[in-house]
């Protein structure tokens, strides 16, 4: 009986799959991150229009330690479980606190380096350069921040879980 993992493989166009398969952890890692941005700015503007009007940084801060968590858990088990061990845990933690001020910085310089924040600008301009600067900008920083950590200091353990013995016995070029 196929895997879960080969029958969305089989989704991929022929031409993408053996990209697939050599990144199949960053593949991973990016849907993860997908959810984990949507989750981020569901939050952030929850937060944002209700008790934490007048605080962005804060709103923006809750909402990525939030998704940190649930990026915590779905990549243990899916992105790299084939990778580390449950010593992984403390690394995590400081990777993920310097990835969420990382993710902070741009909006922080934004509204409070660059003053686009009322009265200097329209209110829709504010909501604009916090969406761009933070959501956007301090996202794509953070996540190439933690990419890079967690395979250089969190998961960095060759595993041998159930995508090791997977990997092992795909083909290195998928039939299709």
């Amino acid at each position: 009986m196929p895997s879960l993992t080969q029958i969305a493989l089989a989704k991929v166009p022929t031409r993408l799959r053996p990209i697939v398969v050599q990144h199949r952890s960053l593949v991973k890692f990016l849907l993860v991150g997908g959810t984990c941005f949507v989750l981020t700015v569901a939050i952030n503007y929850a937060l944002r229009f209700t008790v934490c009007e007048s605080k962005p940084v804060v709103a923006l801060t809750i909402a990525t330690v939030i998704a940190t968590v649930l990026s915590y858990l779905l990549n243990r088990q899916w992105s790299f479980r084939s990778e580390g061990s449950h010593k992984e845990a403390i690394p995590f933690v400081v990777v993920s606190a310097v990835a969420i001020a990382v993710n902070d910085l741009p909006l922080l310089a934004s509204r409070y380096l660059f003053d686009l924040r009322q009265p200097d600008v329209s209110h829709f301009s504010q909501e604009v350069a916090d969406f761009v600067s933070g959501m956007i900008l301090g996202t794509l920083l953070a996540m190439g921040f933690r990419y890079w950590a967690m395979k250089k200091w969190v998961f960095t353990q060759p595993g041998t879980g159930p995508e090791a013995e997977e990997s092992a016995t795909e083909p290195a070029t998928p039939v299709g």
